[in-house]
């Protein structure tokens, strides 16, 4: 296929498709294998084209039919180019941000958690023998009231009791640490 002169070029300004067709199927090999040398990739590079000739196709009235249309080609190619590896760069950058970001917020959030664990301990560190005995019972072995009191020997009431005052102690003591 001959290289399309300044004839075609008007008539691909004038919104010739046919000529337009021509333009195409001449350069599209070229520039296809230009834009994959710079991208390394041939999926994005044939979108690349297309929508350099579809942008092309689109400013078509803008073209200047004395100018090397090749040389406008390549050139448009480049820049896309170099337009698609700031975007991947820029997405990078923001990419690492988000996840640096996320690390700090989970770092924070596990020291958080650790200060939280810190507190309770203390808390339950400053409740009498008898009262973390029976708080130690019921949470940690799941006993019940009743359950507690026949290992103890006290009465289900005084577990019960023993209870709410040892979880308000925790509470308070937890609280007044969290201001």
């Amino acid at each position: 296929m001959a290289c399309p002169d300044e004839s075609i070029i008007r008539k691909v300004m004038q919104g010739d498709e046919s000529a337009f067709a021509e333009l195409y199927n001449y350069y599209k090999t070229p520039a296809l294998r230009f834009t994959v040398s710079l991208l390394k990739d041939e999926e994005e590079a044939e979108n690349m084209v297309q929508d350099v000739f579809i942008k092309i196709w689109v400013k078509r009235a803008q073209i200047k039919p004395d100018y090397n249309f090749n040389s406008y080609l390549f050139t448009c190619l480049r820049n896309m180019a170099f337009d698609h590896f700031k975007r991947i760069e820029k997405s990078e950058q923001l990419r690492r941000y988000y996840m640096e970001a996320i690390r700090a917020a989970a770092e924070e959030e596990r020291e958080e958690s650790e200060r939280r664990l810190g507190l309770v301990l203390a808390a339950v560190d400053s409740l009498s023998i008898k009262r973390k005995l029976i708080l130690k019972l019921n949470i940690e072995e799941g006993k019940s009231y009743q359950e507690i009191a026949e290992s103890l020997r006290i009465s289900k009431n005084t577990v019960k009791n023993q209870l709410v005052k040892a979880k308000q102690i925790l509470r308070d003591k937890v609280d007044f640490a969290m201001v």
